[in-house]
């Protein structure tokens, strides 16, 4: 602060000449450049505030933007109301020049109640439809893929709206930049990356972290169109942004904007800036944005002396006063039921039954079904996956849906799981549904920052939810190896936010897909790929839906209770269909988030005795949490441990002798004997 002020000074005591931009104000009217001045004066004001907050202690954390304002100012400005923005830490000019009542940012950096995210998240971590605003997580990346999806729904509905998205520089070495760039060149998305290059990406410079000289250079590997601008000139940000976004939505396509500027504190306050040499320092202060534009509307008499005070005064005057209402509002008072009640977006299931024909027909057929239904059902749905267009996909489960839909709705996608996870996010945030085919669950790792980070959390912090399913062909037998036959449900069961389903049988296949995509909240599907084609069974031919929470009782019997789900239920049945004396509930779980464990608890309190069979690795399945909670809510009614059967503590293996060995089927029959001799 000391040293902007001297800067200040310094600046201010020169002749006129000394101004260091030049400004090309032809065909801008004096309101406009007024109202320029008013909205990059306006958050440096309140940064300038909440330094001296923060050494009073009043706040605990700033991540200044001071010297890079004239970027989110002339963005914002440029673009209209109604078109989305998403921004980055430094980026509160975009906030303020779309006039979101001070109060509620300055509740949203205390952490009170009238902020956007309840106190959950702090910073510019929120996202708020009235203002258009979709705010970043900490792992930058995934807003870029984010972007994506929301200008595809803009393509989609011929809306002719630009979406922009902001990152750094250090931003643009993450493999979602990279990612983005690509889907949006490759589906013609009407986006503005804009790159904000301030030199050092908290203290790593520019040479550091990319070998070439502009980013604005890369836009010619992805084929699109690309400029470098002044991001200290907020003159040529406001006419140049608003050049390009008119093209864009008249022709749309992405555009990389690469803006050179300069931060001009640390990463964040506690960081300093001592890494940066004082000669740099000096040459960024004497191009500050603010001081800059205000000397040459002065010299220019656009604006006076007595006006520039006004103004200044009128801002802080705001300030002061948004901040006194802040600051009075009462610290939030935590309640455990509001808590949970919004890590899911409320979903009243619609049961609709089917209309009792039937044809007998594979899992594989019942997915298909019910995929082709819900488009038909759904006319904002889009299913995006690699191979799935003309191919059909991996499985051929969306054969022949391109001639019946298009391809704008059957869309196939590069291989690039985290940007499309991403997309399918945008698409939700306008509305729209979407379905995610990952050719196979194992791949579900290259995209797994989104789905836990981004779609699992974003309606708890911000009221937004995710309107995606994401589909999962998994599981082994089929002699596949390592890294396509992984059951890996329990990566997400454990993630609040997510839903988990896992059918065993068409009909419930066909019937929870229908629920699935109906649920605004995320939905991991899991559909075991040795059972696509060795399970039949009659299936509604009409369109009907399963209620999620409500495990299916397939057996009963008094002797044991046999939980399982996916493939394993069918290990169950052929061992029990072996041992006609066992008497045994046999229950399959159908869904493992939500998790019916009324069903569960109400059968061992009948028989005293329970075993779990999961196709997964033993340690940390989910498995290990239905016994625990069988251990805790019905210990009284046991007469044995709780039993767990699953696979062996090594990857899956190739080698079907391997692979036989590996998997918990020919183990579960000697495990269910013991347990009843107990």
């Amino acid at each position: 602060m000391v040293y902007l002020i001297k800067q200040y000074i310094q600046f201010m005591t020169k002749e006129s000449t000394s101004i260091t931009m030049e400004y090309h104000v032809e065909n801008l009217g004096k309101d406009v450049l007024i109202q320029l001045y008013k909205n990059i004066l306006k958050p440096r004001l309140i940064e300038e505030k909440m330094l001296i907050l923060l050494r009073q202690g009043k706040i605990s954390k700033w991540f200044s933007g001071i010297g890079q304002e004239a970027i989110a100012v002339g963005i914002t400005m440029a673009l209209n109301t109604y078109e989305y923005i998403l921004p980055m830490h430094r980026n509160l000019g975009v906030f303020t020049t779309r006039e979101i009542p001070l109060y509620r940012l300055f509740a949203q950096w205390q952490g009170k109640a009238s902020g956007f995210t309840k106190g959950r998240d702090r910073s510019f971590h929120f996202g708020t439809q009235e203002y258009k605003i979709v705010g970043m997580i900490s792992h930058l990346g995934p807003q870029l893929g984010v972007a994506d999806g929301i200008a595809l729904a803009s393509k989609l509905k011929n809306e002719n709206k630009v979406t922009a998205v902001f990152t750094g520089e250090g931003g643009t070495s993450e493999g979602d930049f990279h990612e983005a760039l690509n889907v949006a060149s490759v589906w013609q998305l009407p986006v503005l990356f804009c790159v904000e290059n301030n030199g050092y990406g908290l203290s790593t410079p520019t040479s550091e972290q990319y070998n070439c000289i502009n980013i604005a250079d890369r836009g010619l590997g992805y084929g699109i169109e690309s400029h470098i601008i002044d991001g200290n000139n907020i003159i040529e940000v406001y006419k140049k942004v608003s050049e390009l976004a008119q093209s864009v939505r008249e022709n749309p396509r992405p555009i990389l904007l690469e803006f050179k500027t300069f931060r001009m504190r640390g990463h964040e306050e506690a960081s300093g800036v001592k890494y940066v040499p004082k000669e740099l320092m000096d040459d960024w202060a004497i191009k500050d944005p603010v001081l800059n534009y205000e000397a040459f509307l002065n010299e220019n008499s656009f604006l006076n002396d007595d006006e520039v005070t006004a103004i200044k005064e009128a801002i802080v005057t705001e300030i002061n006063e948004h901040l006194d209402i802040a600051f009075k509002e009462n610290a939030i008072i935590p309640d455990m039921t509001s808590e949970l009640d919004d890590v899911y977006k409320a979903f009243e299931h619609e049961s609709i039954v089917d209309n009792n024909e039937s044809n007998h027909i594979r899992f594989i057929d019942a997915i298909s079904d019910g995929l082709k239904q819900s488009m038909e059902r759904h006319n904002d749905l889009v299913i995006m996956g690699q191979d799935i267009a003309e191919y059909g996909g991996a499985f051929k489960i969306t054969d022949g849906f391109v001639e019946r839909f298009g391809k704008e709705r059957i869309r196939n996608t590069p291989i690039c799981e985290s940007a499309i996870v991403e997309t399918a996010m945008g698409l939700s945030i306008t509305g729209m549904k979407s379905v995610v085919e990952m050719q196979f669950a194992d791949f579900v790792t290259s995209g797994f920052n989104p789905v836990v980070n981004y779609l699992a959390k974003s309606h708890y912090r911000w009221g937004q939810h995710a309107d995606v399913v994401i589909r999962m062909p998994c599981g082994g037998g089929v002699a596949a190896g390592p890294f396509h036959s992984q059951t890996n449900e329990a990566w997400f069961t454990k993630t609040p936010g997510l839903k988990v389903v896992y059918p065993a049988f068409p009909f419930d296949a066909k019937g929870l897909l229908a629920t699935a995509i109906n649920d605004p909240n995320p939905v991991l599907f899991f559909e075991h790929k040795g059972l696509y084609r060795s399970i039949r069974e009659e299936v509604p031919i009409d369109y009907y839906t399963l209620p999620f929470g409500k495990a299916s009782v397939i057996s009963e019997g008094n002797d044991v209770t046999i939980i399982s789900y996916g493939a394993a239920v069918h290990w169950a049945l052929e061992t029990l269909e072996r041992n006609s004396e066992i008497s045994a509930d046999l229950i399959d779980l159908r869904t493992l988030q939500p998790l019916d464990t009324e069903t569960l608890y109400r059968s061992v309190r009948k028989t005293g005795k329970a075993i779990i069979l999961q196709e997964d690795s033993l340690f940390g399945g989910i498995a290990s949490d239905i016994s625990a909670l069988i251990m805790e809510h019905c210990f009284e009614s046991l007469d044995a441990p709780v039993k767990r059967v699953a696979s062996m503590e090594t990857p899956i293996p190739f080698a079907s002798q391997l692979e036989a060995q590996y998997l918990p089927k020919n183990k579960f029959e000697e495990a269910l004997k013991i347990l009843l001799e107990y």
